[in-house]
């Protein structure tokens, strides 16, 4: 079968053997619809019990034990639990839960490892330390894990920088930002800081966050970062997508929480996991099999959601309809004029929209062919191409008309709007279109003393098999670090 996309002209005109990869890979052939980690609008898994099969399967023999479930549980528990008060929040489970149920595929890893760039675009001026955020309070995409990896990987190679990766609002605070050169925002959405519950904390974390790139340190931001800050914080800032840690937490705390005080003890966890192994171990054989783990967990624990699924380990179930947010903004027969906000954004942190140029509006169903165009060839950020356009099939993000100016960045690569069909473009509603057909990928600006680089890019694991692309991301954060100097001036004056 002939790879969807397929162009003889972009495998030459490109060709290294780097931008071979990049040229095969980008045009992998996917139907919509197909594999993938489900999200709103349908896909997905059936319900909580693999993922929990897994994450307590510690040695990884695909058999779950009591003991088994009680470790894991009490390591949950201690690092949810930091400030030893032995009553733990569910907001605090789930951030503890996000870095164990949100786990890479080792053969993404793998393709990864394999696609790394050799010599870096610029030596480093200094040793650096990269913190990559990867919290989603929206839609939480599966490839989060594996970018906060890339990135990881990217830096050992050629001593960089070395990176710390936290889920936990709580670290973006002056004090331990200090110790840092650059913040990679890692497909975060919704109101992503925040702590509905405390505007203090939220307002000293976007303090803590403006003040870090203001005084002269670096933000890169991939795909998801853009589709932040944009709804409403004060309901918590949107609904999120099919998310183990989110739906895990959850259950522990409806079904662990026997005082209904909305806090957990090490006592009441520890019930929960015999509680649950009792219930599952229908046998009494002290042992199950993974798939038995599931089965009976979805059964009598956790009914399969309705809908979408437990994304990522669940099965690999991608939506064919979007995410629903593009749909409602479908209803709406009549463009939205330039210059207004389009109906039901509302913005609460406008300095972030601004800092990331643009937010999200409205996304292409997956996977959609898209030509990338080279908006600035002379850039250091752009050398991988050769100057070359080339053919990527991603979940490529759109801006809102008023949310994105090439007045206010510098832009380096954009989708090339005139090679697309008719009917291809017809399948954006008329609200969300921009009338200046100009749709960014990826650019660089500089905030106050400090430097931001974005990539729209991102949602699917085989982008980061792509050496060039790799490359385009690794010299982003050279860029925003300060180690690469690039002409960061507005594209239009």
């Amino acid at each position: 079968m002939k790879p969807r996309g397929f162009s003889i002209r972009t495998l030459i005109a490109i060709g290294t053997v780097s931008s071979l990869a990049l040229a095969v890979g980008m045009v992998y052939a996917q139907a919509p619809g197909g594999s993938g980690r489900g999200g709103r609008g349908g896909g997905g898994g059936r319900g909580a019990g693999a993922p929990m099969a897994m994450a307590v399967d510690t040695n990884n023999n695909d058999a779950v034990t009591r003991d088994e479930l009680k470790s894991a549980f009490d390591a949950w528990y201690s690092a949810a639990d930091k400030a030893k008060s032995n009553a733990v929040t569910e907001f605090q489970l789930q951030v503890a839960l996000t870095p164990v149920f949100n786990q890479a595929k080792p053969a993404d890893v793998s393709a990864m490892e394999a696609a790394l760039p050799s010599a870096p675009a610029a030596k480093p001026v200094r040793a650096h330390k990269v913190l990559v955020f990867g919290n989603a309070a929206g839609f939480i995409h599966s490839s989060i894990p594996l970018a906060a990896k890339t990135v990881e990987e990217l830096g050992k190679k050629g001593n960089l920088w070395t990176t710390t990766i936290t889920y936990d609002p709580a670290d973006i605070n002056a004090a331990n930002l200090k110790q840092y050169d650059l913040i990679f925002l890692d497909s975060t959405t919704g109101c992503f800081l925040d702590d509905p519950k405390d505007p203090a904390a939220t307002a000293a974390r976007r303090k803590a966050f403006m003040d870090f790139v203001d005084g002269g340190k670096g933000i890169a931001g991939i795909h998801a970062a853009s589709d932040s800050y944009h709804t409403d914080c004060s309901k918590g800032g949107g609904a999120g997508g099919s998310a183990n840690p989110v739906t895990a937490a959850h259950l522990i705390m409806a079904q662990g929480d026997t005082n209904g005080d909305q806090k957990l003890s090490r006592q009441e966890i520890d019930a929960l996991a015999a509680s649950w192994f009792d219930k599952l171990d229908t046998s009494k054989a002290g042992t199950i099999s993974r798939e038995d783990f599931a089965t009976r967990f979805n059964a009598s624990i956790s009914p399969a959601p309705a809908g979408g699924g437990f994304g990522g380990f669940g099965g690999r179930g991608r939506s064919g309809g979007g995410r629903g947010r593009a749909q409602t903004a479908a209803a709406t027969e009549k463009r939205v004029p330039e210059g207004q906000t389009p109906p039901g954004t509302v913005l609460d942190w406008p300095a972030f929209n601004k800092l990331i140029g643009g937010y999200f509006k409205f996304h292409w169903t997956y996977p959609q062919l898209i030509t990338v165009k080279i908006d600035d060839p002379n850039s250091p950020l752009t050398a991988m191409f050769h100057g070359q356009e080339f053919e990527i099939h991603d979940e490529t993000y759109t801006f809102a008309q008023d949310s994105f100016s090439r007045k206010n960045v510098h832009m380096l690569t954009s989708v090339d709007y005139s090679k697309m069909s008719d009917a291809d473009k017809a399948k954006e509603p008329i609200a969300t279109g921009r009338t200046d057909g100009d749709y960014a990928l990826s650019y660089i600006h500089k905030q106050g003393k400090g430097r931001v680089f974005y990539e729209a890019h991102g949602h699917d694991e085989k982008i980061y098999a792509m050496t060039p692309m790799l490359e385009h991301v690794r010299a982003g954060i050279q860029y925003a670090l300060g180690d690469l100097k690039a002409d960061d001036s507005p594209s239009q004056k």
